[in-house]
């Protein structure tokens, strides 16, 4: 009770529901219901439990061993509902639970006694306690409720579930309007840049550039690590997918809470199928970085990224085995993923790159110079670390609000739903991510800095940093986690979301820089 832990019940795949009020004509209904109360030493419940008179001792646990519960059903026979259709039976379109301490119980007790069973917090190690657990349970019709409606009233009276609108919105106008000032200013830069150079036609002017068309000689040099890179593109590009497509049958309903487990089976289907274009982008990029290693390049892209993810998940599942716990992943489950991954997703990525290594090797728009370019000293602005925090920032403040939400659905026993708004809110963090990549990239190149490839996909995978910072501030402030036991499993589950992030934002902020790049050495008269 301590630790809040609770029971979590389902009846017709669908959460029992423990409803009470927190304000007045404001009720409150949690998927969920604690074991017990305890009363500290003010003689205050703790905030998991109902405010109850009858606790009144202190320093003392309160046994919750005694459930009414209550089905809800729709008879079928008034009108149509669910599918459309009339039907002569019963279907349950609610079950609510109110749970009771009671002391002493036989079959009238429960009905008339409303002394709680007590237990003081200090007891000799020789006391032993009997504790009888009873429940009723009491049917109701209503046919009222249709049958497709039936998780509206958990939706409805949720805290958090009816948010701020104004501050979402208010969020989004902000990162749009953030968004459009960069384009513009960009825009209209590089606008008079193109046409200052293009109207270059003596030699003396040639030799009076300035700006980033000094380092077109080198700024398609190969990165260094071009292996490494190529193989977190792949990766990053199978997560955007993944989460594009799965966001996308979320908002047309198919993933809906009604359906457990829906929307992790559909991602983890989608991240399977999805090796081939892993594939396929990781060789292209390597084979135009120079690279000649295509059977390492198509292993490491099948085997890193996943593999990484599969390790931590083993490890942490590993500690569950331990305790015992029921959350712990079957073997068997175990052994279906890594069929999945090595019998196809592994083959799967192995056509992509076929592909992709078949293919010409991408042409740069100007030729790289066989000297590299010597980059004069840069102020504290335009090198390569600050620039890459400061590039975090913007895309994570458009995600911020929606990212409390989902946090309190996994870790808080809440029900996310509103998907929409996650849909828009992925597509701004796509247009905030390319734009700030694309900005900072053309500052580094102005001062003719042409290291841009690893700091491109970092500057905006650097996201994932401040998101690692705002679950750390989500564990100490919202959870009441203590045992090391929990902390460790919820920051390795943390890890395992923080590292898709990096891959999903570093390679659209790379193939928007990308874009650009070739964008404007393609656009200016190069000799």
């Amino acid at each position: 009770m301590l630790k809040n832990y609770q029971h979590h019940w389902i009846v017709d795949n669908m959460p029992v529901t423990w409803c009470y009020l927190v304000e007045v004509n404001q009720q409150f209904c949690s998927t969920g219901f604690p074991m017990g109360c305890y009363v500290n030493s003010a003689r205050q419940p703790k905030d998991a439990c109902v405010m109850n008179t009858l606790f009144n001792k202190a320093d003392t646990f309160y046994i919750f061993n005694h459930v009414d519960i209550t089905v809800t059903y729709h008879s079928g026979e008034d009108e149509s509902w669910g599918g459309g259709f009339k039907d002569k039976g019963g279907r349950i379109v609610r079950v609510k639970v109110k749970p009771r301490s009671i002391k002493n119980q036989d079959e009238k007790s429960c009905l008339t006694d409303f002394t709680p069973m007590d237990i003081p917090n200090k007891m000799q190690p020789k006391d032993v306690i009997t504790i009888k657990y009873t429940y009723s349970v009491n049917f109701t019709k209503e046919n009222t409720v249709k049958w497709s409606s039936r998780w509206d009233y958990i939706l409805e009276s949720m805290p958090h579930t009816n948010i701020q609108w104004f501050s979402i919105l208010n969020s989004l106008v902000i990162v749009l309007f953030l968004t459009g000032m960069v384009a513009m200013i960009l825009l209209r830069t590089l606008h008079k840049d193109i046409a200052r150079y293009n109207q270059m036609e003596s030699a003396d002017d040639a030799q009076e550039e300035f700006g980033w068309k000094l380092v077109h000689g080198d700024v398609f040099r190969p990165p260094r690590k071009g292996m490494l890179l190529a193989v977190l593109l792949g990766s990053g590009v199978q997560v955007f997918f993944m989460a594009l497509i799965t966001l996308f049958f979320a908002c047309l309903g198919f993933l809906s809470p009604a359906n457990r487990g829906a929307l992790m089976t559909c991602a983890m289907v989608l991240y399977v199928c999805l090796g081939t274009p892993a594939g396929y982008v990781s060789a292209r990029m390597y084979k135009a970085f120079g690279g000649i290693k295509w059977k390492s390049n198509v292993l490491l892209t099948s085997t890193l990224c996943p593999g990484c993810v599969f390790i931590l998940f083993f490890i942490l599942n590993l500690l569950l085995w331990a305790k015992g716990s029921s959350a712990a992943t079957p073997f068997t489950t175990l052994l279906a993923l890594l069929a999945l991954w090595f019998g196809i997703s592994l083959p799967l990525t192995f056509v992509g790159a076929y592909f992709g290594f078949k293919k010409r090797t991408i042409e740069h728009p100007v030729r790289t110079n066989q000297i590299p370019r010597q980059i004069p000293e840069q102020s504290i602005y335009t090198q390569p670390i600050p620039g890459i925090i400061m590039g975090g920032i913007l895309p994570f403040g458009c995600i911020f609000i929606q990212l409390f939400f989902i946090l309190n659905s996994i870790w808080s026993s809440q029900v996310y739903y509103m998907f929409g708004f996650l849909f828009l809110v992925f597509i701004i963090l796509i247009i905030t991510c390319s734009e700030t990549t694309i900005l900072l990239c053309y500052f580094h190149l102005c001062a003719e800095d042409y290291h841009w490839w690893w700091r491109a996909f970092l500057t905006s995978g650097f996201t994932g940093f401040y998101l690692f910072i705002y679950c750390i501030h989500f564990f100490v402030t919202k959870l009441n986690i203590t045992g090391v036991t929990s902390t460790f499993l919820y920051f390795g589950y943390t890890l395992i979301m923080v590292f898709l992030f990096f891959l999903l934002a570093g390679s659209v902020g790379f193939f928007a820089c990308f874009w650009f790049v070739r964008k404007i050495y393609g656009v200016v008269k190069v000799d």
